[in-house]
């Protein structure tokens, strides 16, 4: 496995266990359950899924996960958009701008893992 591949399987872990610590300090409230649970999946299933990429049975097979992990860090995008607008304490408002910055950042990543390998496909 090259040092990129264990870099990103790195940093989608991390993304998902960052946001679980996140959310286990927010309130327990009614809104607040509809996003944590949303998000809980949404961020964990990014490293799922990209770990889980790594064993793919085909170039098919992997283009079809890498778009599972672009889906779900957009999904997770969306609910952390959510959670900035719904916050009123400044330090978690800055929390959230960490982990929404990283998920911008792991879209644009596997949006282009995506469609780089599938032009490598096209290619052969």
């Amino acid at each position: 496995m090259n040092s990129k591949t264990e870099e990103l399987l790195q940093r989608t872990f991390l993304f998902g266990v960052n946001t679980l610590k996140f959310l286990n300090s927010m309130p327990n409230t009614i809104v607040n359950k509809v996003v944590i649970y949303q998000l809980a999946k949404s961020s964990t299933s990014v490293g799922a899924n990209y770990e889980e990429s790594q064993a793919a049975e085909s170039k098919d097979d992997f283009i079809h996960k890498i778009g599972i992990v672009s889906k779900e860090a957009r999904e997770s995008k969306f609910w952390l958009r959510v959670l900035t607008e719904l916050l009123k304490n400044e330090e978690q408002k800055a929390r959230v701008k960490i982990l929404l910055e990283e998920s911008e950042q792991l879209c644009k990543i596997f949006t282009s893992i995506k469609l780089t390998s599938q032009e490598n496909k096209k290619k052969k």
